[in-house]
């Protein structure tokens, strides 16, 4: 561990030397960049520098007291002795903690996709019902939503919805929230009260600025065509859709909700490029373990995470064996609770690995 530290402060001293050269600092994107992983290290290099210079005053304590005479001066020294031995301990523990690696993308902001999955037009309700909850946690902690594009069912459903959700830390909060969800309920287009499973993904993706992912304009076809469906007599008579096709991977991201061909374009590539990040940083993952898949957070979609019971008034989060009742107050938003124990968990795994 101590080996680490003394490299991560390297690290530090090395950033602070970049970031005071003339011809980094003006390059905005590279400063950027550096001070961010600058700011990831701050509370490391502190822990670590407070702990050696509590370890040198501890040392040159147990020195004074060695060849103390005086019993009354011994007695205070022991107690500053006690009272510094104290300290490093605490510091230790808190080093281990500061240890555990933080995501650089916890204080973005994200988009987050919701599909309909299997169960048909139940899964679409579902889908509806799964935007509506995040929409009301966003709003529980002050955070803005803006839907950036909705694919709708004929019945109140989503086959898609792609919003943005703005706002502190939201990534560190809904990322957990990534993977199928499964509801088990009678569905309002069921005649005979039969109970239904269906399904609905969830996709929770940290939004990428132009430092994070470079995108070549090379590697993009952009088609522009007349929006469809309801949108008034100028979204359907003006070609302001925009479809970007990116090359390289065949990802295809269609944006035609707002009058505004300029804003389409905006919002395409805004989730163009969190999709590239997604993939990139799941790529990073699968190289550093084969066995991420079961962590909490991975991003593994084809796991089911989470099964919504609404008979039995029991949400089941199949990741920590965690059981909450009490499903119509967790459908308007009432995740905390959840989610809390959730990073608990996620934490805990990581310092063990950590420290392994």
């Amino acid at each position: 561990m101590w080996d680490r530290l003394a490299e991560i402060e390297k690290r530090y001293e090395e950033l602070d030397r970049q970031m005071a050269d003339p011809e980094v600092a003006s390059d905005v994107k590279t400063v950027r960049k550096l001070a961010r992983e600058k700011a990831g290290l701050d509370d490391v290099v502190t822990l670590y520098r407070q702990y050696r210079k509590t370890a040198r005053s501890l040392e040159e304590t147990q020195g004074m007291l060695a060849g103390e005479k005086d019993e009354e001066m011994a007695s205070l020294i022991r107690q500053e002795t006690e009272g510094l031995e104290s300290r490093l301990e605490k510091l230790e523990e808190d080093l281990k903690e500061a240890l555990v690696p933080r995501d650089p993308n916890d204080e973005k902001d994200i988009i987050m996709e919701i599909r309909a999955g299997a169960g048909g037009e139940e899964a679409g309700l579902f889908a509806a019902d799964l935007f509506r909850m995040y929409t009301r946690y966003a709003q529980t902690r002050g955070w803005f939503v803006k839907v950036m594009t909705a694919n709708e069912s004929g019945i109140g459903g989503f086959k898609e919805v792609i919003f943005e959700v703005t706002g502190n830390g939201a990534f560190s909060r809904l990322k957990y929230e990534r993977g199928v969800h499964r509801v088990q309920r009678v569905p309002v287009t069921e005649s005979s009260g039969r109970i239904h499973t269906s399904t609905a993904t969830v996709a929770v993706l940290p939004e990428a600025e132009e430092v994070d992912v470079e995108v070549d304009p090379d590697d993009l076809r952009i088609d522009i065509f007349h929006s469809g469906g309801a949108g008034g007599q100028n979204v359907n008579k003006v070609a302001t859709a925009v479809r970007i096709t990116h090359l390289p991977t065949g990802m295809v991201v269609t944006c035609q909700d707002e009058r505004s061909q300029l804003r389409n374009k905006n919002k395409a590539m805004a989730v163009l490029r969190a999709r590239l990040l997604d993939i990139e940083r799941s790529r990073q993952e699968a190289e550093l373990t084969s066995q991420r898949r079961s962590q909490v957070g991975t991003g593994d979609r084809s796991e089911k995470i989470r099964t919504y019971n609404f008979p039995q008034d029991r949400l089941s989060d199949h990741r920590l064996d965690f059981n909450l009742h009490s499903l119509p107050h967790i459908m308007e938003g009432d995740l905390d609770h959840l989610i809390d124990a959730l990073a608990t968990s996620d934490r805990a795994r990581q310092l063990q690995e950590q420290l392994a």
